[in-house]
C-alpha cells in the first residue's frame, strides 16, 4: 500500500523544512508521497516552497521509497479544512495521514498507526495526546476545550474517542471519498469525524497514544478559543440534523 502525507501550510517558514525531512523519514519501509498546501502563506512559506520544488526538493527530504512531493498552492488563505481537502484531491494513495507543519506532532508515531491499517484490522487510526506518550504541558482551557468538543462528540455519534482535535488521523482513501467535506477552517476535525462515524459503512475506528509537542501563540500556535466555539456550534448543528 502507499501511504499519501498531506501538510496543510500557513505561516510556517521557520518550520516546514524541518518537518519535510521527518515526514520523509518517517516508515522507510513504505511507498509515499508528500502532498504539500500552501495555504496563501505571506510570511516568505510560499515563495520558499516553490524554490525547494525548482530544485526538486534535492537535499531536502529522503528518497528512500518516496514517490513524490507534491506542491499545491491556493490562491488565498481559505482555512485548514479547505486545504486538506486540496490536499486530499491531490493524493494517489491507499491511505492517507495528516501532518501540520509546526513541529508539534512526531511522524515516527505513524508506525502503529499504520500497523493497524496494514494488517487489516482498522480503516481509521487517531492518534491521542492523552495516552502515555511524552507531552508539553501549556493551557488548562485548551484541554478543558478539547475534552468537552470530543465528550459531546462521543454522545452525538456513540464513540470512545479521547482526542478529537488531534492533527494525526490516518485513514483508508475510501473513508473520506465516502463523505462530503465542507468545512473550511479548524471545523475541519468534528465534520470529519461525524461523517466518518455516522458512515453506513461502519468504519474500524481505533486510537493511538502519540507524543505531542505543543506551542505557544508566541511560538506560532494559531487555533485559540474562537475556533472552539465554532466546534461547539457545529456538533449542535450535527446533533439536530
Amino acid at each position: 500500500m502507499k501511504l499519501s502525507i498531506v501538510i496543510p501550510v500557513y505561516n510556517e517558514i521557520h518550520t516546514v523544512g524541518a518537518v519535510l525531512q521527518s515526514v520523509s523519514k518517517a516508515l522507510p519501509h513504505v511507498e509515499k508521497e508528500i502532498v504539500v498546501v500552501d495555504d496563501g502563506s505571506t510570511d516568505g512559506t510560499r515563495e520558499w516552497l516553490a524554490a525547494e520544488q525548482a530544485k526538486d526538493w534535492y537535499g531536502l527530504v529522503e528518497e528512500t521509497a518516496l514517490t513524490a512531493v507534491r506542491l499545491v498552492l491556493n490562491a488565498k488563505n481559505q482555512g485548514k479544512g479547505a486545504a486538506l481537502r486540496a490536499g486530499f484531491w491531490q493524493s494517489s494513495g491507499d491511505v492517507i495521514v495528516i501532518q501540520d507543519a509546526d513541529l508539534e506532532y512526531d511522524p515516527r508515531d505513524w508506525q502503529e498507526m499504520w500497523r493497524l491499517i496494514d494488517e487489516g484490522r482498522a480503516d481509521v487510526v487517531y492518534g491521542s495526546r492523552f495516552y502515555g506518550k511524552p507531552h508539553r504541558v501549556l493551557y488548562f482551557h485548551h484541554l478543558l476545550g478539547n475534552k468537552t468538543i470530543s465528550a459531546l462528540l462521543n454522545i452525538v455519534c456513540n464513540t470512545t474517542l479521547s482526542d478529537v482535535e488531534v492533527c494525526y488521523k490516518m485513514f483508508r482513501k475510501e473513508v473520506w471519498k465516502d463523505m462530503t467535506l465542507t468545512c473550511d477552517g479548524f471545523g475541519f476535525e468534528v465534520e470529519f469525524t461525524v461523517k466518518m462515524a455516522r458512515s453506513p459503512r461502519r468504519w474500524r475506528l481505533y486510537e493511538v497514544g502519540i507524543a505531542y509537542y505543543g506551542r505557544t501563540y508566541e511560538e506560532g500556535k494559531k487555533i485559540s478559543w474562537k475556533d472552539g466555539i465554532k466546534a461547539l456550534w457545529l456538533i449542535i448543528w450535527f446533533a439536530i440534523r
